[in-house]
């Protein structure tokens, strides 16, 4: 007579998982939509500042407003870019952070920043 193992989840097993799987699902969901607004955000800059050569700074953040009234970017305005030259080249930064209420008074805080310097292109 052979002795078959048993094989499968227990209950308790499957809803600690489950429960995980949700959580990590919240998560996701919270953070995606600042995540993909950045990910926009730094493509606009990179733009405004490959077509910047010859501008003014006002020019410059003035083209900004323009990708970001397109876009729908409310996070970061015109004014809060940092414009600067670096190597003869015009640098466009900036940095902001977003608190992203999980649940009662917890709270995940992010830190986003870039730049259209050849060394930030691989952020």
């Amino acid at each position: 007579m052979t002795i078959k193992r048993q094989r499968g989840l227990a209950l308790s097993a499957l809803l600690l998982w489950g429960i995980v799987i949700a959580l990590v699902a919240i998560l996701v969901i919270r953070v995606l939509p600042d995540v993909i607004e950045y990910s926009k955000i730094r493509h606009a800059v990179k733009a405004v500042a490959s077509e910047s050569s010859g501008k003014t700074v006002a020019e410059i953040r003035h083209a900004y407003g323009q990708y970001a009234e397109v876009e729908h970017i409310k996070t970061l305005g015109p004014a809060d870019l940092d414009v600067f030259k670096e190597d003869n080249q015009v640098v466009v930064a900036f940095a902001y952070e977003r608190r992203i209420p999980l649940v009662g008074n917890v709270s995940l805080l992010i830190d986003f920043s870039g730049s259209s310097s050849a060394r930030d292109s691989g952020q």
